[in-house]
């Protein structure tokens, strides 16, 4: 089929203009094409569309839409041009996607419609042109789509913008007074239902203005003179002397409707009260609010039409627009509008041509910005834009990393616009950054490779900047060296491009095949260097690559540690100290594993394997060995010895790490030790330990009773020993126990009597203990009243005696003191054995906490009073002192004569 370009014209230009200049999306409209066309029919006919494109453009109001479809024509020029060439697979992919987009806009378009009709279904001309040109429709399409949506597209009702009768602020006063909601209702009263007052006043209960104004007025004649009467007469006055009494009450009902949409009420909502409270037909109610809430829009004419096109952006096609006015068309709001476009299309185009002959490109980017910023569609400023490039970047720089190469510049100096760097690799674009770096990841190897460059601002670019040619030959990958007995051997990934793998030890060769070597021509202790290089094919032989270095120490194979002892380190709770024999070569290093270790004692393997199988175990050195901190929980600690790259399995043990007990003390009193200490974190039992007996305390028991109490004779030493435990698959293990000794008391005893005549009375002082002691000195003292005394200073002295071998009967002149008085013995100094008996016990432990009056120094002893002539004899009860219990007697109270 022929071209016709009177139809393209009717059919696809004009709606395109109607739309804002928006062409149509489907590619099928656009360019004439029909699915029957052969490539040579598509290659005609889009050769004709674009000449017809030529010739609109120089009429004025398609010049910018000739633009805009011959800038998208660049788009889809690869498409065209495979289809002349017999290749139509791109261009029905290409009109496809069009017709999708196109169906879209469509879609979008509807939605905009429903949107802007809302619950009232109804749309202003104007609106529906507003909404079809920024949707990119003609308005022969939006009048379809809003028919199938039910959407009324008509213009707002004209309505009254003065009342037709001067006072009718004293008739909304009186109608207030009489409770009449609007005029109808006072006229109609309940027939106003359902009142139309558009296109002829009508009610449903039928009747005329006139007649119900006489109707109305024999009512009010009729009732009573009053404040009432006097508000209908008001009312009836301005109806009868109205021109049209029905124009007033069609303006009464739109002045309340104007008073209800300042509030910006929901359309529902007006609807509701318009219907409800004001009594009008659905249908009148729907014009109505729709004319009122069209009242802030401009009215029509040339003022309107230069507004929209200002508000869409074509200030020059407002331009022209207001030139191609009748002279006497541009008055108030027009002329208003023209004035100031002629301003902004004056100083766009200054602006653009200060850009055309600007020197510097970043100066004259920025006044084409200025110039579209106040016209965008200033002729020609655009395609300006697009040309004015950028500085170039500068001093490009391509260094092989690796297996990548790394490109850095020196950014553009432009400062105008966003600046964007394009880098190419041999003429592909690589990535796109906007800071003056990027990395090529995968470059080709063993082949010279380009990089350039180019700085870019929007579509403008500028020349580009090169890099030196660089080559990728990467280097022997995952190299791993191991040193062992008197041999180094290694590991490596041979890159695909390259033929072999060569290896070398302090610059000599070294035999190597493809992925590994094996050197045993090394000494142990000796360190040398080893350099892998990789070799590349070359048109000029072969190329070596600098190589990867390593240096490695064969050592001798370590020995094992055949055994190690753990003991806690009481100065840091949770670390122990690790004490063993230090091996010949290398050096010791404990590592932990759940179970015991899967190789025999004296096993070697490679640092890496053990390092996978065990963990880590934290470690200091120490003058005697290692501190280290195992851990919570329990495992088997293993000893290996570490030698370079190699280790060899030694002893392990079994460790629960149970913390010890910290601050033991103990205390005897009498037959019982008191034993107390802070109980151990995580720990939920110990066993205490005492002169071959043993129990098992847990926590609860140990806070209940205050404590662990043991029965032990005073006269036997003890040794208690506290240690943590836990049952663990099904057996008890034992923590670091902690320890402290308590030596053993020799009790002592005194009896105080009196013998003679009254005249020459003596005290009697026997001294018993179960085994031959010697006392350093015994004190006999005497203190007045009814306290007793304290020490052996608390009182008068009467008599002592030092060095006093045990059992001992003494004698003491009664002494001359009223009564009542108290006697008593205080043993001062520690214990002495008999000659013939074995000496008594050590000293108290070093850093034990004495017992409350026990410990070296002054015994308190017991008492006698005497108040009676004839007390009688006295025996003693429990008291301690230095290493002797020396036990009072019994207190008698005893009446002297």
């Amino acid at each position: 089929m022929a071209f016709d370009e009177q139809r393209y014209t009717r059919e696809v230009l004009e709606p395109a203009r109607e739309a804002g200049g928006l062409p149509p999306e489907d590619l099928r409209v656009r360019y004439q094409l029909t699915e029957a066309m052969t490539a040579a029919q598509v290659a005609e006919t889009v050769r004709q569309v674009r000449q017809c494109w030529r010739r609109a453009r120089g009429m004025l109001k398609y010049k910018r839409l000739a633009d805009r479809l011959e800038a998208d024509h660049a788009r889809f020029s690869p498409i065209f041009t495979a289809a002349a060439e017999g290749d139509l697979a791109p261009l029905r992919e290409a009109l496809g996607d069009s017709e999708r987009r196109a169906a879209r806009r469509l879609s979008g378009a509807g939605g905009r419609l429903e949107d802007a009709a809302g619950r009232l279904r109804m749309l202003s001309p104007a609106l529906l042109a507003t909404i079809a040109r920024s949707s990119g429709v003609s308005q022969e399409e939006a009048v379809r789509l809003a028919a199938e949506r039910d959407i009324e597209v008509r213009d707002p009702d004209p309505l009254p913008d003065a009342a037709p009768y001067p006072g009718f602020a004293k008739v909304r006063e009186a109608l207030d007074v009489l409770g009449a909601p609007h005029l109808g209702r006072f006229l109609f009263g309940d027939r106003c239902a359902e009142m139309r007052v558009l296109d002829g006043f009508a009610v449903a209960g039928g009747g005329s203005v006139p007649e119900a104004i006489a109707e109305v007025g024999r009512h009010w004649a009729a009732r009573t003179r009053g404040p009432w009467t006097i508000g209908a007469d008001t009312v009836l006055a301005a109806l009868r002397n109205s021109p049209d009494p029905a124009a007033l009450v069609l303006y009464d009902i739109v002045s309340r409707l104007r008073e209800r949409v300042r509030e910006h009420p929901y359309d529902d909502t007006l609807l509701r009260h318009a219907t409800t409270e004001l009594d009008l037909a659905a249908g009148d109610a729907r014009r109505l609010i729709f004319a009122v809430r069209g009242e802030g829009g401009l009215g029509g004419g040339a003022a309107s039409r230069l507004r929209e096109l200002v508000d869409a952006g074509e200030i020059h096609a407002a331009a022209d627009f207001a030139e191609a006015l009748e002279p006497g068309a541009l008055t108030g709001d027009a002329a208003e509008l023209a004035t100031e476009v002629r301003a902004r299309l004056a100083q766009a185009v200054r602006l653009r041509e200060r850009a055309r002959t600007a020197l510097d490109p970043d100066d004259a980017w920025l006044a084409a910005r200025d110039a579209l910023q106040r016209v965008p569609d200033l002729p020609g400023a655009a395609e300006l834009l697009a040309r004015l490039a950028p500085h170039p970047a500068r001093a490009v720089r391509a260094a092989v990393q690796g297996e990548g190469v790394s490109l850095v510049w020196q950014p553009s100096p432009s400062r105008a616009g966003r600046i964007v760097y394009d880098v190419y690799r041999d003429g592909i674009l690589l990535a796109t950054a906007e800071r003056p770096s990027a990395r090529d990841e995968q470059p080709p190897v063993n082949t010279p490779v380009a990089y350039w460059v180019v700085a870019r601002r929007d579509e403008a670019v500028a020349m580009p900047a090169l890099a030196a040619t660089v080559i990728v030959r990467p280097e022997p990958g995952d190299l791993r060296l191991t040193a062992g007995d008197g041999v180094v051997s290694g590991r490596w990934t041979r890159p695909a491009e390259a033929t072999r793998v060569i290896v070398a030890r302090d610059g000599h060769p070294v035999p190597a095949g493809d992925t590994g070597f094996r050197d045993r021509d090394v000494a142990n202790g000796t360190s040398y260097s080893y350099t892998v290089r990789a070799v590349y094919a070359d048109p000029d032989g072969e190329v070596v690559t600098p190589g990867v270095r390593r240096t490695m120490t064969p050592l001798g194979r370590p020995r094992p540690i055949t055994d190690f002892t753990l003991r806690p380190d009481p100065s840091a709770p949770g670390t122990f100290l690790v004490h063993y024999e230090e091996p010949a070569t290398g050096a010791l290093e404990i590592v932990g594993l759940d179970a015991a270790p899967p190789w025999p004692m004296g096993t070697t393997l490679s640092l890496t394997e053990l390092r996978a199988a065990t963990r880590a175990v934290p470690s200091a050195p120490t003058r005697d060995g290692q501190s280290i901190r195992p851990g919570g929980g329990q495992g088997v600690l293993l000893a290996v010895t570490v030698s370079g790259e190699l280790a060899t399995v030694g002893a392990h043990i079994e460790h629960v790490n149970l913390a010890p007990p910290a601050r033991l003390t103990a205390q005897r009193r009498g037959v019982t030790v008191y034993v107390g200490f802070v109980w151990p974190p995580d720990v939920p039992e110990v066993e205490v330990r005492w002169n071959g007996r043993s129990m098992i305390v847990n926590s609860a028991a140990y806070r209940a009773q205050g404590g662990v109490r043991l029965d032990v004779p005073e006269g036997e030493p003890v040794t208690v020993e506290v240690a943590p435990t836990s049952m663990v698959r099904g057996e008890r293990v034992r923590g670091a126990a902690v320890s402290l000794h308590l030596p053993g008391r020799v009790p002592v005893r005194y009896d105080l009597s009196q013998q003679g005549p009254a005249w020459r009375r003596s005290l009697v002082v026997e001294i018993t203990a179960d085994r031959p002691v010697r006392l350093r000195r015994l004190a006999l003292v005497l203190k007045p009243g009814h306290v007793q005394p304290k020490s052996a200073d608390d009182g008068i002295l009467l008599d002592d005696w030092t060095d006093l071998e045990v059992p001992a009967r003494l004698t003491v002149p009664a002494p001359r003191q009223a009564k009542p008085y108290w006697l008593r013995c205080f043993a001062e100094g520690a214990v002495e054995s008999a000659p013939a008996w074995e000496p008594y016990g050590d000293a108290p432990a070093a850093g034990r906490t004495p017992i409350p009056g026990g410990g070296p120094g002054p015994s308190f002893g017991g008492g006698l009073v005497f108040d009676d002539p004839d007390p009688g004899p006295a025996h003693g009860h429990g008291g301690p002192g230095g290493e002797v219990a020396l036990i009072d007697p019994p207190v008698r109270r005893m009446k002297v004569g």
